[in-house]
This record gives structure tokens, C-alpha cells and sequence, in this order.
């Protein structure tokens, strides 16, 4: 199961005094030099973490997978094509939010005009959705070949309502396959909830960050990120 550690905290650490420090590229060397797999990022409409500079300088230079996650807007779509990371994830976003609320409305024109239209480019588009199998059915009408399910309900429930949604997660998870969809899941993620979601052998990739960023203060995000791999490789 592959590792991806978003790094967006980090920026916004920096932009809280703006500074330049602590540096977003600075984070994703170390998330590469410490076993991760992937270095995700999410450039909002609104700045209020990653910069354009900071995505191109890890897009251009990072040697590990990099994950951009972005809405599915005109400008968002135009900067992916111009700086081809490696995966372009889609998900919604709202001005007044403080984290993503939850999955693409996959029936929306200009989402499937977005997927078109990255595809075209040659990009890997990857889709933010709520674990439902009809949405499954909906990303492989659009003919994606990777979906992140989105954990945060499970991540919000308490410890003895989580059954269902980890039942609705592996099902997704498992129909992804049949499908020859790629599954991966992030969201709300951490070292207390993480091991049921890495049981499920269908899931291949997590993508974790606000955890990670936050366990990075008080242990160094090196030993952060490598506790998170232990932790995923012994589940």
C-alpha cells in the first residue's frame, strides 16, 4: 500500500506569518527521503496554503510520484496541463470551507468536461469521491482509472459507529477492482484509525497529511512519516 503525504499544512504554517519559511519544497524533499511514496498537494482558488511557485518547484523537481489535487476550473485544469504532475486529483471546494466536506458531484458538466479535457492532455486523473457504489459505476462511465474514496466520514464517526462505513469502504474498494479501477482513500486519516482502512487489501494508496503535519511537530516529520508506514505495513 503506497504512502502519500500532503504537505498543505506546511504552507500554511508559513503563510500564518508570511514568511518564507517553513518551505513546502523543503517538506516534500524529506516526505521523498523518508520512504513516502507520493508528495500530494492541493493548489485552492483561494491560495490560502500551497502557492503556483510552490507546485511548480516540487512538480520539477521532487523524483517521487506528485499528486495535485485541484478543482475542476479553468485555471485549475490550464495550470495542470502546463506543469504535468503525476497524478491530477479532482475534487470539490468551497471558499468558506476549512477542509474538503466531501466528494465530486460526478454529474456535473463541467467536471466530466474537466476529466475530458486532462485526459486529452495525457494526464492521470484521478477522482475525490464519497464511497458509494454508484459512484464507482459513474467514474468508470467517465473511463477513469483511479478513484480516492473519501474517509472523512469514517474518520468523524465514533468508535462503535464506524462498522458500517468501514463495511461501505472495503465494498467500494473491492467493486474498484472488478471495475480494474485503482482505489486510493485519504481523508481525516491518523495513527488511531488508520489500521482498519489499511486492512483492506483493495485500497493502494493512502493519501495523509493534516495528521502527519501535526505529529511532525512534536516527533520531526521524518519519524512522522515513517511511523505512519510502520504502522500501514504491519496492519
Amino acid at each position: 500500500m503506497r504512502l502519500g503525504v500532503n504537505i498543505d499544512h506546511v504552507a500554511t504554517l508559513r503563510n500564518a506569518r508570511g514568511t518564507i519559511y517553513p518551505s513546502p519544497y523543503e517538506a516534500a524533499k524529506i516526505v521523498q527521503s523518508s520512504g513516502a511514496d507520493q508528495v500530494t498537494i492541493h493548489l485552492r482558488e483561494d491560495r490560502r496554503h500551497i502557492h503556483e511557485q510552490d507546485a511548480i518547484d516540487i512538480i520539477n523537481n521532487i523524483d517521487i510520484d506528485v499528486n495535485l489535487e485541484i478543482a475542476a476550473t479553468e485555471e485549475m485544469i490550464n495550470f495542470a496541463i502546463k506543469n504535468l504532475p503525476n497524478f491530477v486529483c479532482l475534487v470539490p471546494e468551497k471558499r468558506e470551507e476549512l477542509t474538503t466536506e466531501g466528494g465530486l458531484n460526478l454529474d456535473l458538466k463541467y467536471v466530466q468536461d474537466a476529466i475530458t479535457k486532462l485526459k486529452k492532455n495525457n494526464l492521470k486523473v484521478s477522482l475525490f469521491i464519497d464511497p458509494t457504489l454508484e459512484n464507482i459505476n459513474k467514474s468508470k462511465n467517465l473511463e477513469v482509472s483511479y478513484i480516492e474514496l473519501h474517509t472523512g466520514k469514517y474518520a468523524d464517526l465514533s468508535e462503535n459507529s464506524k462498522l458500517d462505513e468501514i463495511k461501505l469502504i472495503e465494498d467500494c474498494a473491492k467493486y474498484s477492482k472488478e471495475l480494474n479501477i485503482n482505489c486510493h482513500a485519504g481523508h481525516g486519516l491518523n495513527i488511531k484509525n488508520i489500521i482498519p482502512i489499511a486492512k483492506i487489501e483493495e485500497i493502494l494508496e493512502l493519501n495523509i497529511g493534516h495528521s502527519i503535519i501535526s505529529d511532525s511537530i512534536f516527533h520531526g516529520l521524518e519519524n512522522s512519516i515513517k511511523n505512519m508506514i510502520k504502522i500501514i505495513n504491519s496492519s
